[in-house]
């Protein structure tokens, strides 16, 4: 095998776990729960997770909420996160203060309250 064969290789190999911890877990959270109201600016569901960016009184959050079956099992829709809504979520900050970012645990739309991960309180 040639010398830059090995050194792809084994740098693919290296990069995989960085990889899934990205996507995989919640250690980047800081295991507190906070709620943010605010107004949906864009949405991309999909796997892993969904991705809602959300103004909140002039501040872009970055929310996390559910892959498609689990925003399913909670009873929403997709057509539920559109742009221009009015959103209140509840869920884990970033340890970093500075990342505005959130995992979703619980949403509201209106009064409607949907529950992406009922194992948490």
């Amino acid at each position: 095998m040639s010398k830059k064969l090995i050194l792809a290789v084994v740098g693919v190999a290296l990069s995989v776990p960085l990889a899934a911890e990205a996507h995989h877990g919640w250690a980047w959270t800081t295991g507190e729960n906070i709620q943010l109201t605010g107004k949906v600016t864009s949405v991309k569901l999909g796997n892993p997770h969904g991705i809602v960016n959300m103004d909140v009184e002039g501040v872009s959050w970055r929310l996390e909420v559910g892959p498609p079956s689990r925003n399913q099992r909670a009873g929403l829709k997709n057509d539920d996160l559109a742009e221009g809504i009015v959103l209140k979520v509840d869920g884990e900050p970033s340890r970093d203060p500075a990342e505005k970012r959130l995992k979703v645990e619980r949403l509201w739309i209106g009064d409607q309250l949907y529950v992406l991960y009922p194992d948490r309180s």
